[in-house]
């Protein structure tokens, strides 16, 4: 198999993986992996700004806000006036919402983060670059993405 050939696979093969966990945790918790992901980023305090949500997800303001109104028709947060500042308002996580969390497998990232964290730095900064430098070359370092693995509608 030609170098070429063989870069394509591995990468049909990450884009698979991670269609496949996507898959699989919207079957178990009805929620897609930027949901959960919000979900999990409101999990410690319960509540936070929408633009403090955007900046823990790497996600923009208006994605998250987006995320936000699919997460409030489900029940899993409410929107509420902030207490310090009574014209802003904060996401506030539900008891539903925290349910589902408590209750979601892990995410695809979580694995493969640990497994990352075991490579050495030298490794790892070659995996990195390798990456970005794929990215670069299918014109994809320009597209708004979060550190998490997840393909299809946000």
């Amino acid at each position: 198999m030609s170098n070429s050939n063989a870069l394509l696979v591995a990468l049909r093969q990450i884009n698979r993986a991670i269609d496949l966990q996507s898959k699989k945790l919207e079957r178990e918790t009805g929620q897609t992996t930027p949901q959960l992901l919000l979900l999990k980023a409101l999990e410690k305090d319960g509540r936070a700004k929408p633009s403090v949500i955007a900046k823990s997800v790497h996600l923009s303001h208006a994605t998250v806000t987006s995320i936000v109104d699919r997460l409030e028709k489900s029940g899993m947060v409410t929107r509420e006036k902030s207490e310090d500042d009574r014209r802003s308002v904060e996401i506030v996580l539900t008891d539903k919402g925290r349910t589902c969390v408590e209750n979601a497998p892990e995410l695809l990232q979580e694995d493969f983060l640990v497994a990352l964290s075991k490579l050495e730095p030298w490794e790892q900064n070659l995996l990195i670059s390798s990456v970005q430098r794929i990215a670069v070359m299918m014109d994809a370092n320009q597209i708004e993405s979060a550190p998490i693995l997840e393909i299809g509608e946000i």
